[in-house]
């Protein structure tokens, strides 16, 4: 059940936002405003004037009261004042979540100025008005969070960060389904589920998920040395076993292997049935668990066999992080940093507060890297151009990782991949020097390698490469850094130029 209240001053931009985000999320938009005038049958103004603002406040409150007892989803845009009354902010944070949005001063009177007679308490002089009422209620808007500054910036530009403060996405490029970032407790109910979950996430979390939805589940070794054929099998059977049919839901409680394999098997079990995503760690939250590929791994190279099948939703629900081992947690953090590096400058400074700040704002993160994939996978859904660019580190990374057998993790292999392609970037003149330094300091600031060990055989890593799903005829495509917030695709046909 999805509630979401915009709150704010007026002229904060609540019902244009809104608007915007309710279309996104596909779901009803409704302004308390015009609800009420509505009922009343009269405009705000007349109310005002004929009954007084009180009398105004008692409809906010009776039209509040309604809505959250007889309307289950929604987005609603409130008054500037609906929330003033501590009945009326107790029924919206019980009822939903709330975002403010909030403006300076001058941004909020130039966009007043546009509609001088829709806001009966600012009639007469707009700007002391404004000022009085924004003074008067100074304490009050302060005491929300999240918050939302609007200023500079268009209703698009603000109904996208509106989102990744609420966690809450609609992809539809290939596919509808919901991320959020939010409890277990919110997931809808699903059709005769069967649970899949690894042996280490299994020992945490499964009991508690199996009772959410009083289900089955199959539990399959940890790692991936076990992402074949052999655990798909196993999980065809177990889909047999267990009568799943096409109505049936898998359900993916794990990380990335987890969610690749499960997903792979719904999507190839009588020709595709529904599965639903529940990362467990930070890597598959900010990463494996969007954008609908699955797989699994050939002794030559990782994901070789897939299909492109997105998951009916993705719950992130942060607090399953709380007992992932601090190795994982790390190794999650490339993928983050990774995100920074494509698209989103900010998110790669706050990657360079270190491990300790990271672990006391995983929300803020999980967020914000989920964000900058939904972006580019809802622009390129099947890797025909820009999704090209998440790729970053995946070529030589992949490669090192497989050479391994699998003892570097996975973000530890991409971290070194990065990191060698940053470099490799500088030598052929797409990126600078800063720039590498910058990619370096953040990844080892996190306790992540850069540096491919000395016991891994170059020949075999170069010989990965050649294979890897990401090749092309005659040469190897890299997502190559171009700036902190930019990536450029580049082929190589040299590879002992990448690796020197």
């Amino acid at each position: 059940m999805t509630r979401i209240f915009f709150y704010g001053p007026p002229a904060s931009g609540k019902t244009s936002v809104g608007r915007i985000v309710a279309q996104n999320l596909r779901l009803p938009f409704v302004d308390l405003d015009r609800r009420i005038e509505s009922d009343a049958g009269m405009s705000i103004p007349q109310i005002m004037a004929q009954r007084g603002e009180s009398a105004f406040r008692d409809l906010e409150t009776s039209a509040l009261k309604a809505l959250i007892e007889n309307e289950s989803e929604y987005l609603v845009a409130l008054g500037g004042g609906a929330l003033l009354r501590e009945e009326n902010r107790a029924l919206a944070e019980s009822g939903g979540k709330i975002l403010l949005l909030d403006a300076d001063l001058q941004t909020l009177f130039e966009r007043a100025q546009r509609q001088p007679n829709e806001r009966p308490l600012l009639t007469g002089e707009l700007k002391s008005k404004l000022e009085a009422l924004m003074k008067k209620r100074a304490a009050h808007y302060a005491s929300f969070a999240p918050r939302l500054r609007v200023d500079g910036k268009s209703a698009k530009q603000n109904a996208f960060e509106a989102q990744v403060l609420l966690g809450r996405h609609r992809l539809s490029a290939m596919g509808a389904y919901d991320v959020i970032v939010d409890s277990l407790f919110k997931i809808p109910n699903l059709n005769n589920p069967l649970i899949v979950s690894d042996e280490n996430v299994a020992a945490h979390h499964l009991e508690k998920v199996q009772n959410l939805f009083g289900a089955k589940a199959v539990v399959i070794p940890a790692g991936e040395e076990h992402k074949n054929l052999q655990t798909v099998s196993r999980l065809w059977k177990s889909f047999l076993e267990n009568g799943l049919d096409r109505k049936s839901t898998v359900v993916a409680l794990g990380g990335g292997v987890v969610s690749d394999l499960s997903g792979f098997a719904a999507a190839t079990y009588m020709r595709g049935i529904d599965w639903v995503a529940l990362p467990s760690t930070l890597l598959a939250m900010a990463d494996a668990s969007l954008g609908g590929k699955t797989g699994f791994d050939l002794p030559e190279g990782k994901n070789l066999i897939g299909a492109f099948h997105p998951p009916k939703v993705v719950v992130a629900d942060v607090r399953l992080l709380q007992t992932l081992p601090e190795r994982e947690l790390i190794s999650g953090m490339a993928e983050v940093v990774k995100h920074g590096i494509i698209s989103d400058p900010e998110l790669f400074e706050l990657c360079n507060n270190g491990l300790d700040w990271v672990k006391d704002n995983l929300e803020e993160v999980v967020k914000r890297a989920m964000a900058v994939k939904i972006k580019v996978i809802e622009e390129d859904p099947y890797e025909k151009g820009i999704r090209a660019a998440l790729n970053l580190g995946h070529t030589v990374g992949h490669a090192v990782e497989l050479v391994s057998q699998f003892e570097l993790r996975h973000g530890e292999a991409i971290a070194i991949g990065m990191a060698v392609e940053a470099r490799y970037a500088a030598r052929i003149g797409r990126t600078s020097p800063s720039a590498v330094e910058a990619i370096e300091s953040a990844l080892t600031n996190l306790g992540l390698p850069i540096r491919i060990p000395e016991n891994l055989a170059r020949e075999e890593i170069i010989r990965a490469m050649r294979v890897d799903k990401k090749k092309s005829a005659a040469s190897v495509r890299f997502a190559l850094p171009v700036e902190i917030g930019k990536v450029e695709l580049v082929e190589a046909e040299n590879l002992d130029e990448v690796i020197p």
